[in-house]
């Protein structure tokens, strides 16, 4: 067993595995030091201070004028050509560049555009259980989860329903690999299948950004290409960049809340009945402990640009720390019985979002609204749905990707659908 978090083989292990570890660091007196792996053999030597405390990881989250997300969150960091290639995006931008970004997308995401989100949310996640009980498939992240947030992301955007098979599958290709550790032949070619699909995809919302510059629509390509904040609309790159967080972040993250909501509501049959008791009164608890228990996004990274002391360790600008969320979420100096699936916890403080700060997920809102109303519809509409097995997991360093789960249910005066 590993316990160096900037070994990809950490990753790799029973996630049991990794909270153990996660634990013990929490338990020293200072954060701990990892090298990473350098680009090259002559390269300089990389590495990062591991941030896993749940007040280390809110104080650097809320000072971003030390703890920046530039030049990238993701670990490793994004490559100049890419950023100058693709765009910077928002989440790697800090200052008046971020605060200006942000300013013209909050400012298109207006009350009656949100509105009309939730509604859409509701309508979509009643067909996709309408499907399921119709098709019956045994496979629940492609049949299920990823297509709430897909769906819901599209239609709000505006893009084309010729355009959504495509870009479907370009989300795939450009994230099935952030923060796994693959073979030398696979290092060699996935990075490039991953940024042609990227490209594509940008090129693909570029057009149709160009095309409501011409002829604007009630939708939100068409609030954020003609928009004025201080003279300033999203350019071509600008709304490719955002799009593609949109996609990678939005509906990644959702989809691995859902499947993993769907595993621990399996494993824990009486948090399950709870909910099924009230739903309406238990759900925003429900959804908020999915999110700590299985927090979608593991990581983001921060490099420092000026000294500065945080949880008993003294920082030098240049130095690069890691924002453990997963570890953050299971902190028992904040979370009584961390590791309990406890959908009556209240407080829950989790990080699951963010840490706060400039950086605090804008979709956060949409996020919550979308779980509930699709496990409402799954838990109320077919009987006995659970999972069947483990979530086949990524084994990512970034984001807690399920790959797949496998689940079953009967329809009502029908047969079990048996996986």
């Amino acid at each position: 067993m590993t316990g160096n978090l900037a070994d990809p083989a950490f990753w790799q292990q029973p996630p049991a595995d990794q909270l153990r570890e996660f634990a013990r660091l929490r338990a020293l007196d200072a954060p701990v030091y990892f090298r990473e792996r350098a680009a090259s053999w002559r390269g300089p030597e990389r590495g990062h201070w591991a941030l896993v405390r749940h007040a280390d990881v809110q104080e650097a989250s809320r000072l971003p004028k030390v703890f920046a997300s530039a030049p990238g969150v993701t670990t490793p960091e994004p490559a100049r050509w890419v950023r100058a290639l693709f765009g910077d995006s928002m989440v790697n931008l800090d200052g008046a560049e971020h605060a200006q970004l942000r300013r013209i997308v909050s400012r298109a995401f207006t009350p009656r555009l949100l509105a009309e989100a939730e509604r859409d949310i509701h309508k979509v996640a009643a067909r996709i259980v309408d499907d399921m009980l119709h098709a019956r498939p045994d496979e629940f992240v492609s049949a299920v989860s990823s297509r709430l947030p897909l769906e819901v992301i599209c239609n709000m955007m505006g893009i084309p329903e010729e355009f959504r098979r495509e870009i479907a599958d370009r989300v795939d290709h450009a994230s099935e690999n952030i923060g796994v550790e693959r073979g030398l032949t696979a290092r060699l070619r996935m990075p490039g299948r991953g940024l042609r699909a990227l490209a594509r995809m940008q090129r693909m919302v570029a057009g149709i950004g160009r095309e409501r510059r011409r002829r604007p629509a009630d939708d939100l390509i068409s609030a954020l290409v003609c928009a004025n904040v201080d003279g300033q609309a999203l350019g071509a790159r600008q709304l490719g960049a955002f799009f593609s967080l949109l996609m990678v972040a939005g509906v990644e993250t959702t989809r691995n809340a859902i499947t993993h909501g769907l595993s621990l509501l399996t494993d824990h049959p009486e948090q399950r009945e709870l909910l099924l008791s009230d739903f309406e009164r238990y759900a925003d608890g429900a959804v908020d402990e999915m999110i700590r228990h299985s927090t979608p996004i593991i990581q983001f990274r921060r490099t420092v640009t000026c000294e500065h002391t945080l949880g008993g360790r003294t920082y030098a600008p240049g130095d690069k720390v890691v924002l453990y969320y997963a570890s953050a979420n299971r902190d028992g100096d904040v979370f009584p019985d961390p590791d309990a699936f406890d959908i009556t916890r209240n407080p829950n403080p989790h990080l699951g979002f963010g840490g706060g700060g400039p950086h605090f997920c804008l979709g956060a809102h949409l996020a919550r609204v979308e779980m509930k109303a699709l496990f409402r519809e799954l838990l109320t509409r077919p009987v006995g749905l659970r999972a069947v097995g483990l979530p086949d997991l990524a084994g990512s360093n970034f984001d807690n990707r399920v790959r797949s789960l496998r689940f079953a249910f009967s329809v009502p005066g029908e047969g079990p659908a048996e996986a």
